[in-house]
């Protein structure tokens, strides 16, 4: 049996025939077909009063606390005439309410984020005001890192390759791509990226958050109308915020509510510009939503496009490699023409294993950018190691290596993710997401649950991430899991029975759908 304080266990189980993973099931146009596939339930009525009831006993206790003991930070001195650096709620907000589970978070680890890592050990003598190192350290099975491939390791030909390539290159150009720091390095892969996404060209930067935040306003200007998903990444918001353009968002993957928007934002126009047509109206939205675990109904979402004459721009960080008989990310999911999209976003640093981001669409898309976006303009290109990484782990899931081992992988992923899923169903906690996506939110809704459960599976060697408010709804705390091709079944298995036991003892069965009573084959 697996347990992580004593390594790694060998591929178990028997894997049935009638299993296949889904993501070669062709285009799922049908908008029943992709509700059924898709994991939601609405939070029961005593959990909900039980959430705001805890949230906000926190805020009060927290302002008592501010009135009778003096906190443990700096403050500002000598500032009269100035206005307050920090703003007054979000200041009380991370001392008195965030800092009670400030341990569940920002934990240092000393390994490679792999199917298990190393937690450095530290504790906490004033209540979370501050932190000390214990000089232990605890082994875990990693359920919270991006590594869906398995290809974040020391070891192996990804690793072996970029150890080389720094060897050979060093570690940094010190450059821009416009100045000193182009290399045949980077002209390869943005080769391979527009190869692997099936278009004409690609441009590659060293930052997945900076691919969003300056690319955006480099595409987009005032007098344009963006139609935004409403549970969009932060590094598309800060985008459009520095684009100066329109934004209009629509309900989390409501057909109905973004067909509304694109009508209204063609009937009625810039209102700014005294009703005059908008220049350009872009459809903005992810493969996987990181935070709900959801994809995006691409289908659906090409025909409105077409049929209101919009652009559309599709963020692929989560899925590019995850997604996809072939791990082409979300458009190879649903079997879609890529020319269909106009922009392609994505990240390295997920299925991967390194850093950065690449758009890819056509020529004279990217030949705009490599003009105009200040990310390829001003910021450092992409360091030779990591360039090696990215260009290594790519042509072991196209394929190019001339091994199975990136397909291997991606079945690994597929059948990992809808085994868990379906685990957790039987267990009886709520899931949000759809069947296919390897981000995984348990909903626990209660604040103090999320630190419960944090701290309870750490003393059980298990390594997860969690969410509340506010990078979440108040009534929507959640623990994140991320699976990865490099989990064996072992693993799983030890990762999901200990949830049922934490879940039986801190009353998290929310769920209220029937449960199969069967064995969940694997």
């Amino acid at each position: 049996s697996y347990h992580p304080a004593n390594g790694h266990a060998t591929m178990g189980g028997k894997r049935s025939d009638k299993f296949k993973p889904s993501q070669a099931d062709g285009v799922l146009s049908a908008e029943k077909e992709h509700y059924q596939k898709t994991s939601f339930e609405d939070v029961p009525l005593h959990t909900a009063c039980l959430t705001y009831l805890g949230f906000y006993l926190l805020m009060i206790l927290g302002y008592i606390n501010q009135l009778l003991f003096v906190p443990k930070v700096a403050t500002e001195k000598a500032r009269d005439g100035y206005v307050t650096l920090y703003d007054a709620f979000e200041s009380f907000y991370s001392r008195y309410v965030y800092r009670r589970v400030r341990d569940c978070w920002n934990r240092p680890i000393c390994s490679v984020p792999g199917d298990e890592l190393v937690l450095k050990d530290r504790v906490t003598d004033d209540y979370g005001w501050s932190f000390r190192f214990t000089g232990t350290e605890t082994r875990c099975l990693n359920l919270g890192s991006y590594n869906y491939l398995g290809f974040a390791s020391a070891t192996g030909r990804c690793a072996d390759e970029s150890e080389q390539r720094a060897r050979e290159r060093g570690l940094a150009y010190c450059s821009s791509r416009c100045e000193l720091g182009n290399t045949q390095l980077h002209i390869d892969l943005e080769r391979l990226t527009a190869r692997c996404c099936g278009v004409e060209d690609a441009i590659v930067f060293g930052m997945g958050f900076a691919t969003n935040a300056l690319n955006l306003p480099a595409l987009l200007g005032p007098k344009c109308l963006v139609v935004s998903d409403e549970k969009n990444h932060a590094s598309i918001i800060l985008g459009l915020r520095l684009s100066g353009a329109t934004t209009k968002v629509f309900k989390h993957n409501s057909m109905k509510d973004l067909e509304r928007v694109l009508r209204n934002g063609v009937c009625y126009g810039n209102p700014k510009d005294g009703g005059k047509p908008y220049k350009k109206i872009l459809i903005l939205v992810e493969g996987i939503f990181s935070m709900e675990g959801s994809i995006v109904r691409l289908p659906e979402i090409i025909a409105l496009k077409k049929k209101y004459k919009a652009y559309l721009y599709l963020d692929e960080a989560h899925s590019i490699g995850s997604m996809g008989p072939n791990g082409r990310g979300v458009v190879d999911y649903f079997g879609a023409d890529p020319k269909d999209v106009d922009i392609l976003m994505g990240t390295f640093t997920k299925s991967f294993g390194s850093a950065g981001g690449y758009i890819a669409g056509s020529k004279k898309l990217i030949d705009f950018l490599r003009a105009n976006s200040h990310a390829h303009c001003y910021a450092g290109s992409i360091s030779p190691p990591i360039v090696q990484q990215i260009y290594t782990s790519m042509s072991i899931i196209m394929g190019e290596d001339g091994t199975n081992i990136g397909r291997n992988k991606i079945q690994q992923l597929a059948r990992n993710t809808r085994y868990f899923r379906r685990r957790l169903a039987q267990i009886g906690v709520i899931t949000y997401g759809h069947e296919d996506s390897p981000v995984v939110p348990m909903l626990v809704y209660l604040f103090s649950k999320i630190g419960a459960v944090i701290r309870t599976l750490t003393t059980r060697h298990i390594a997860v991430v969690g969410a509340g408010f506010p990078a979440t709804p108040i009534m929507e705390g959640r623990i994140r899991f991320c699976l990865s091709a490099a989990h064996t079944k072992e693993q799983l298995d030890y990762a999901l029975d200990v949830i049922d036991d934490v879940s039986e003892n801190l009353g998290l069965k929310y769920s209220r759908k029937p449960r199969d009573p069967n064995p969940i084959e694997y």
